[in-house]
């Protein structure tokens, strides 16, 4: 889906342009995204199957939710958004706990180029997958895994991507400090 998004400069401040989503992936453009990793208390992570007509890493399992901050959003408030539309969880501002930003550029053998602020919460699932509706355009399936799997991504095929296995590991090290 295209969308209207805010551009920021290479160092995260706005810049007051908007853009179509897809105009700033052809041009490179730097612009927000929300991140939000969603675990319960029994060590599980609840990963998403991309579908598989996504432009981008289609039919891999990836981040709980995550998608761009909306043109004069707030991350909270694109963060509770993509919640809500992907897999049809309301949950409020307080439950979401920001862990940090990190930069991600990425050029796509499509011409797509990601060049992105993603900021990262993690939340706590507290409802069974069975009381969540995904959205079919983005999202294929849900499924809980064990948490370790975001540090041992490096051999498992198709489940999250080894390229950002440092990302998944310093998630993994948040939420279970975290649980402590």
């Amino acid at each position: 889906m295209d969308e209207l998004i805010d551009i920021i400069t290479p160092e995260g401040k706005p810049t007051g342009k908007t853009a179509l989503k897809s105009e700033a992936h052809k041009n490179g453009w730097f612009h927000a995204t929300a991140h939000i990793w969603l675990f319960t208390k029994d060590k599980k992570i609840l990963l998403q199957k991309r579908a598989i007509t996504k432009k981008v890493f289609p039919g891999l399992w990836d981040i709980s939710v995550a998608g761009h901050v909306g043109a004069g959003e707030t991350i909270l408030t694109s963060a509770k958004r993509e919640l809500f539309e992907e897999i049809g969880l309301q949950i409020g501002e307080k439950e979401l706990i920001k862990i940090g930003t990190r930069i991600h550029q990425v050029k796509h053998k499509n011409g797509i180029q990601d060049n992105e602020y993603h900021h990262v919460f993690i939340a706590e699932l507290k409802i069974p997958l069975s009381k969540l509706t995904i959205q079919k355009e983005e999202v294929d399936e849900i499924k809980l895994f064990d948490l370790s799997i975001l540090k041992n991504t490096k051999n498992i095929e198709n489940i999250l991507l080894p390229k950002f296995h440092e990302y998944y590991v310093t998630v993994y090290n948040k939420i279970v400090s975290h649980l402590k």
